[in-house]
């Protein structure tokens, strides 16, 4: 196991001090730890493949009420991230993994944690994703039986109708679990049916797979949309301050520009989960190129823009 890596088992919650002092940071703090081992944002290193044996999923925590899930790479090569919410009302997931992941008893495990602590014996969760693809929608199956248990539609169509974005993919809309409102906003482009999740509480920004440190594949029919939701974002950030964009996955190391092997085992030397609020601007700058070959990738420091041939969803 890496050191400091753990599973998901115990009392997660109680961990959350020091993940909450480096949470109050200031704006800068990011870039100014850019190179810190662990990150100004998480207490720990993440589980990357490099050690032997590692746990399934590891589980950190930036506060009480919200938990960073990680999927092993042993488990499965894209090793995604899946975010928990608490609110006093309900709790949101953000992606439930990718094939062979286990996903349902670290998030089962971390509810009962929660409720606890809280006194209480139950919450209504909402099962949403970031889009559609199937390392992060795998373990819908796991939730679709589990009481009390909302999973949200794969479509634009469903997703728009659940959290009442009107029009799509325009509106940014607020959906409140109760004492907490988030921001939802439609981001197709890399998919269809894609969204980022923005709280104002801790200020981060969770950016699926549109914006992380890693390839950005984004199909050459759909650049147009891509570029659209990269300039609604960058309006939203303009108004609301953004401490850390959080994507799904890592595939780039340390290195400025390098990535990792398609499919790699491990990943070792690897880059922050977090990105700076500026990487939105140089994203939406980067998408402004023709882009319209695909496999012929633009390399920029913490992510690659990797156009790829049509696709219908």
């Amino acid at each position: 196991m890496v050191a400091g890596a753990r599973a998901f088992q115990g009392n997660p919650a109680r961990r959350w001090a020091t993940a909450l002092l480096a949470a109050t940071m200031l704006p800068g703090a990011l870039a100014a730890h850019a190179s810190a081992e662990p990150s100004a944002l998480f207490a720990e290193r993440w589980i990357d493949g490099t050690n032997g044996a590692e746990p399934a999923t590891q589980v950190q925590a930036l506060d009480a009420d919200t938990f960073v899930i990680r999927q092993s790479v042993k488990t499965n090569f894209e090793a995604p991230f899946v975010y928990l919410l608490f609110g006093r009302d309900k709790a949101l997931l953000i992606d439930t993994g990718a094939q062979d992941g286990r996903i349902r008893p670290a998030v089962d495990a971390l509810i009962a944690d929660w409720l606890a602590a809280h006194n209480r014996t139950t919450i209504p969760l909402v099962v949403a994703h970031s889009h559609n693809h199937g390392d992060h929608i795998a373990g819908d199956a796991a939730f679709r039986d589990r009481p009390d248990t909302t999973v949200v539609g794969l479509t634009p169509a469903g997703v728009a109708g659940f959290f009442g974005i009107d029009p799509w993919p325009d509106a940014i809309v607020p959906f409140d679990l109760g004492s907490r409102k988030l921001s939802i906003l439609a981001t197709p482009g890399h998919q269809s049916a894609a969204i980022m999740v923005y709280d104002p509480r801790l200020k981060i920004l969770l950016s699926g797979d549109t914006l992380y440190p890693g390839r950005l594949y984004v199909p050459v029919n759909f650049l147009n949309d891509n570029r659209a939701s990269l300039d609604r974002l960058a309006a939203f950030a303009a108004t609301h301050p953004i401490r850390a964009v959080l994507g799904a996955h890592i595939e780039m190391t340390r290195t400025p520009g390098r990535d990792y092997p398609h499919e790699a085992a491990s990943h070792p030397d690897e880059h922050l989960l977090e990105l700076a609020a500026d990487s939105i601007a140089e994203l939406r700058s980067g998408l402004a190129a023709k882009l319209d070959v695909p496999g012929e990738g633009q390399v920029h420091d913490h992510f690659i823009i990797m156009p790829v041939p049509a696709r219908d969803n």
